[in-house]
């Protein structure tokens, strides 16, 4: 039985209007995973021991605005978490307590930002018990005194301050990264030790923390930046620029740190 010609256009039409959404659909969807963009994501990105804490409310505050995106840390010294990248460690981003670690990753990571600054204090065990009252006062070889290991970002910025006032200390040991410094004072293996203000904030019912001046002191930056090569690479970068947004620095200065 023959169709009219009629019958046959109007069924053609109909066809055409059910392909056209179709094909808008695929164009969407190829678009979406040209730019790498998704409805949902896993990011790991690796960050600086000394923002353990603040990031445990930043992974909270971050997937409450974004449904679907999961964050997972892994903290270490910046260098580590250097050497991690160069090795091709599973990431999506990186976050240091340096510029000088992150500027070492320019073939591996896109253009970083810098999202806080830090300054250092004396850690003592708490009450002071030895008196500390400046970075003079540990030079005192009867003082345990415990700095992070010099290619550590605090370790470097450690012996910055106290070469500029000529003070030679003989640390007692040397840690891979600040919340090591501090452990060791909190648990009375040392006297002192140099660490990060926000980190002796974390633990103030176990340690003191001793100011060092402004004249005297050191200030850390830390730059965030997105890892080439990941798998996210679009919810990456979504994510260390969040890093900048009023809410993020809200955070991150509620926690001690400074404005970039």
């Amino acid at each position: 039985m023959s169709r009219s010609p009629a019958r046959t256009a109007a069924t053609a039409l109909a066809a055409t209007a059910l392909l056209i959404p179709l094909l808008a659909a695929c164009g969407d969807d190829e678009e979406k995973k040209d730019s790498g963009a998704q409805d949902s994501a896993k990011l790991t990105v690796l960050a600086a021991a000394s923002l353990t804490d603040v990031f445990g409310t930043v992974k909270s505050a971050y997937e409450d605005a974004h449904p679907g995106t999961t964050l997972t840390f892994s903290f270490a010294g910046s260098q580590e978490l250097a050497a991690q990248v160069r090795q091709g460690a599973p990431a999506d981003a990186i976050v240091t307590a340096d510029t000088r670690t992150m500027d070492g990753l320019k073939a591996d990571t896109g253009t970083p930002s810098v999202i806080a600054r830090n300054r250092l204090v004396i850690a003592t065990r708490e009450g002071n018990p030895d008196k500390v009252d400046g970075l003079k006062d540990l030079a005192d070889p009867k003082l345990k005194v415990v700095l992070a290991a010099p290619e550590v970002p605090v370790g470097r910025y450690s012996r910055q301050v106290l070469d500029a006032q000529k003070i030679d200390v003989e640390p007692v040991s040397e840690e891979p990264n600040v919340r090591a410094v501090l452990s060791k004072v909190e648990l009375g293996e040392a006297d002192a030790g140099i660490v990060y203000k926000t980190d002796a904030e974390t633990a103030t019912d176990k340690v003191d923390a001793i100011t060092v001046p402004d004249d005297q002191n050191a200030i850390a930056q830390y730059p965030a930046a997105v890892i080439k090569g990941g798998k996210n690479v679009a919810a990456a970068q979504t994510f260390v620029e969040w890093l900048s947004t009023p809410a993020a620095q809200k955070i991150l200065q509620d926690a001690g740190f400074q404005k970039p």
